[in-house]
């Protein structure tokens, strides 16, 4: 099978192939080999089609929004403080004050109200909402991000798969045992080009690509060595760097291209302004974007602190998901709103709100789900799941099934360990229907 394998995808010239053309060989030649029935081959095939044109957009509300001052207030309740809660397009549905702009957007929003999870220091659990899993000094997973860009990223695209913009990822999660191909491109500011992205004015195309070879051949007695998996990440890094500055879909990192009027309705602020460029990066390919915005770390004065960070939260979310259907995207962009947890119901005595990771919510939109629904709900004073929980297993879970990825699927970690893209949970089956 492995020689079968090798056969199939050494069928171009460049010894590379697109993932389509290789499924179809594969797909064709097993089902001749008679490993696979030709229904079974099919379906296989029908699945690779249906992932393609896939993307997802991350918005990270880093530090833990409250629940109560975003998509789950209760107000006139000793808990929900003084925040008070607003309509929605969708009758019953209501969000705190200052959502006006997702309250309009609702019919295409889906709430999951009734997450739940036990890890409550950030460090740990900013890792296990990005990777699915809990911090291993054995293992360091991959995000989810770079699962994304691995399953849907295209051989030959010359964007980076995973670009996360906001500038503090690298403290939370990379690529991991997936190597440097999947790590994420880092974006500090949205308004600006990434820098060193232009090629020396004295240096020719062509001169560049012999000097990308002379340092291949310079690597490859360092790499015979024993060395070959640094040597590939850092091959693999200069190959994706050599793509970006050559490439023409360049002008997408570029926000001066969009109509005054379209970068003010996703707001002027830096995470506004990174939900237009994740747009843009859509359009182009890119598999997967993280926006971050904070820091929702609010252990003081929760209330006005909350009220300032969700004015450009609700603009820019609320555009992306306007501005993504009307050119017919949404339903091939997962997008998610989420923080590492929540907050808790008890005010406390600097009139703010603790960590709180057994209650708290999670917002999602396109990629097939159905929004206008609240699923799950908190008791009446917050301090509990009511009805319908949903662990973070069951989240990544819902995530793959919105980008038609396999979360059972194995990857090779650490010591030729296989580790699955999600270890348990289910998707939440009532978001697709």
């Amino acid at each position: 099978m492995k020689s079968f394998a090798t056969e199939q995808v050494r069928t171009s010239a460049s010894g590379i192939v697109s993932r389509r053309t290789f499924v179809q060989s594969v797909a064709s030649g097993a089902a001749a080999a008679g490993v696979l029935g030709w229904k079974d081959a099919m379906t296989l095939h029908a699945a690779e089609l249906r992932k393609q044109g896939m993307s997802c957009i991350l918005l990270f509300m880093n530090g833990a929004p409250s629940q109560f001052e975003t998509f789950d207030p209760k107000p006139g309740t000793k808990n929900g403080g003084p925040t008070t809660a607003i309509s929605t397009a969708v009758s019953g549905i209501e969000l705190a004050a200052g959502w006006d702009n997702v309250a309009r957007q609702m019919k295409d929003i889906a709430l999951i109200r009734s997450m739940t999870n036990k890890e409550g220091a950030h460090p740990r659990a900013v890792y296990q909402l990005h990777t699915g899993y809990l911090p291993s000094g054995a293992i360091k997973h991959p995000a989810f991000g770079s699962i994304v860009g691995k399953e849907l990223g295209q051989a030959d695209f010359e964007l980076p798969y995973f670009v996360s913009v906001g500038g503090r990822f690298n403290n939370t999660a990379g690529s991991g045992f997936l190597g440097m191909k999947y790590a994420p491109f880092v974006v500090n500011d949205a308004n600006r080009l990434p820098s060193n992205a232009a090629l020396p004015g004295d240096v020719a195309k062509d001169r560049f690509a012999r000097r990308m070879e002379l340092m291949k051949d310079l690597e490859e007695d360092f790499a015979q060595s024993g060395a070959r998996k640094a040597v590939e990440d850092h091959q693999s890094i200069y190959r994706g760097a050599a793509n970006l500055v050559t490439s023409p879909n360049l002008k997408a990192f570029d926000l001066g291209q969009e109509k005054d009027s379209v970068r003010d309705r996703y707001g002027r602020s830096p995470f506004g302004q990174g939900c237009l460029l994740a747009r843009r990066l859509v359009e182009q390919g890119v598999t997967f974007i993280e926006v971050e915005h904070g820091n929702w770390d609010t252990h003081q004065d929760n209330f006005e602190r909350t009220k300032t960070l969700s004015a450009p939260a609700d603009k820019g979310f609320a555009a992306l998901v306007a501005d993504l259907k009307e050119r017919g995207l949404l339903e091939k962009t997962l997008i998610i709103w989420m923080g590492e947890f929540g907050r808790t119901p008890r005010i406390n005595g600097q009139n703010g709100r603790d960590h709180y990771p057994r209650v708290f919510s999670v917002a999602l939109a396109g990629g097939g789900i159905k929004g206008g629904q609240v699923i799950g709900a908190s008791s009446a004073d917050g301090s509990d799941v009511k009805s319908r929980p949903v662990t973070v297993p069951d989240l990544f879970c819902t995530f793959c099934q919105s980008l038609k990825i396999n979360p059972r699927k194995e990857n090779i970690g650490p010591l030729e360990r296989p580790i699955k893209i999600v270890d348990g949970g289910a998707p939440v089956k009532e978001l697709f229907s």
